[in-house]
């Protein structure tokens, strides 16, 4: 929980102070006019599926909650930011990374079978979601959260 919640409301609270500040005052930190107008911030946290699902075969029930929580609370935050930012989420599924290393073979496996797509996903098959929420394309988009898993989540489990 103190690394995937608390430091994004640690990382959120500083932005936000800083947006609301810019939004009010219209100055740089220090004290120059802002030229265009600040308009509004934009923070994305990356959680994961797992705050969405239960993941099978591994079990990871404090990582789940935990990216759950993240989920949640930039809900909440996208609420509390309206007047100055933006806050949404990306959530990937499982990507091929060395974070995945852990994983045997035989579990990958099941992953490939359970994911739609079959595969894991790389790594530049986030940048979409993370480019399309900070910028001024999802000026309407806020408490979003964007599966990016291959359609994994999409699918009802069946726990063999």
């Amino acid at each position: 929980m103190t690394t995937d919640v608390d430091s994004v409301f640690y990382c959120a609270r500083a932005a936000g102070l800083h947006w609301r500040r810019q939004k009010l005052e219209q100055t740089t930190i220090d004290g120059k006019k802002l030229e265009p107008a600040f308009r509004q911030g934009s923070f994305v946290a990356t959680a994961s599926m797992s705050g969405s699902i239960v993941n099978v075969p591994q079990q990871q029930a404090a990582y789940n909650a935990a990216k759950a929580g993240v989920i949640h609370l930039c809900k909440s935050l996208a609420v509390e930011f309206v007047g100055f930012a933006r806050v949404n989420t990306v959530s990937p599924g499982y990507i091929a990374t060395e974070i995945s290393s852990f994983a045997p073979s035989e579990t990958k496996d099941v992953w490939r079978k359970k994911t739609p797509m079959g595969r894991e996903g790389e790594c530049h098959e986030l940048k979409g979601a993370f480019l399309y929420l900070a910028s001024d394309a999802a000026s309407y988009t806020t408490g979003a959260d964007l599966i990016v898993d291959g359609g994994l989540s999409n699918m009802v489990f069946n726990v063999e």
